[in-house]
């Protein structure tokens, strides 16, 4: 039986499938539909400081292989999340969370840090430096080599547990960003969030998204997270976690190859409820397919031909 397994900063996760921030709720919400402890772990709904009801909808606008979305980072607050949310998730989910928070100042980021910092089932702290949809925070830290070190140094003396930063696609240079929060401290980096994009309404001529422009995601942006990932790869030594239009099993071995440790799993998340267990289903057979007897030793494949 091929082996699944693999792992982030000493954290072993029983395969590399982690629902993305933002299309899996707090998670619970989703074991109605099958058992979801067999996800490598979950990326938690990303989380402010305090409460936020969102953007003016329409928040969504499809698009070819895809959609846009300008949510807002709609939450209950840090205290909310870990008072209430995570202690039903733990009803049903048993293994180390990936805690995603977003910020609108350097002190938001590093209060709601501590807070997350402190609970036990939280196994990893995701740095959300790259939300496109909210103003005056999120990806006005990550479109700046400076102020994401700026961000990521502040919240690793703030905290113990691993510091992985989401890395915003709209840069000219990716890998920029990418050695400046190494050299920050980073202990991993989590990309691609979305990309900016927008749709126009034909009869009424207007934006479709309330808020203009949105977060374009989906398989049709598969092909640009996969070079990203590969250029980062070659320019850091730290664990990537990769996403961006991933939807069945051959998506992960070839995000895998680019050079991520694990990979998330986004927009399919909202097509169909099922998207994770199908494809930690089909991992195995894609797998002996391929000859790959451990999924780990092909990080990074991609660059040698192994």
């Amino acid at each position: 039986m091929p082996d699944t397994s693999v792992a982030l900063s000493g954290i072993t996760l029983d395969n590399p499938v982690i629902p993305a921030s933002g299309t899996f709720g707090f998670g619970y919400e989703f074991s109605e539909y099958y058992d979801i402890n067999i996800l490598g772990s979950i990326s938690l709904k990303g989380t402010t400081k305090d409460p936020r009801f969102g953007n003016p909808t329409p928040r969504i606008a499809e698009i070819p292989c895809g959609l846009i979305n300008s949510v807002g980072l709609q939450n209950p607050g840090a205290d909310a999340v870990i008072g209430t949310e995570i202690p039903r998730l733990a009803k049903t989910f048993k293994k180390p969370l990936i805690a995603n928070i977003s910020g609108f100042s350097v002190d938001e980021y590093v209060e709601c840090a501590r807070k997350f910092d402190a609970v036990g089932q939280v196994g990893i702290l995701e740095i959300n430096i790259s939300c496109p949809n909210v103003h005056g925070g999120g990806m006005s830290f990550g479109t700046s080599a400076e102020s994401a070190a700026q961000v990521t140094r502040a919240v690793k003396s703030a905290v113990s547990k691993p510091v992985y930063i989401k890395l915003s696609p709209n840069v000219t240079d990716i890998t920029e960003i990418a050695r400046a929060v190494q050299d920050a401290g980073a202990d991993g980096i989590s990309m691609i969030n979305t990309l900016l994009g927008m749709r126009i309404d034909l009869k009424t001529k207007r934006p479709v998204v309330a808020n203009q422009k949105g977060g374009m995601s989906g398989p049709c942006i598969l092909p640009l997270a996969l070079r990203m990932v590969y250029e980062v790869y070659e320019s850091v030594d730290i664990p990537i976690i990769g996403m961006g239009g991933i939807s069945c099993a051959a998506d992960v071995i070839e995000m895998m190859l680019a050079g991520a440790s694990a990979v998330q799993v986004g927009a399919a998340n909202l097509v169909d409820p099922c998207a994770c267990r199908d494809i930690i289903k089909q991992l195995p057979e894609t797998m002996q397919h391929y000859g790959i007897e451990k999924l780990s030793d092909i990080t990074g494949g991609a660059h040698n031909g192994k």
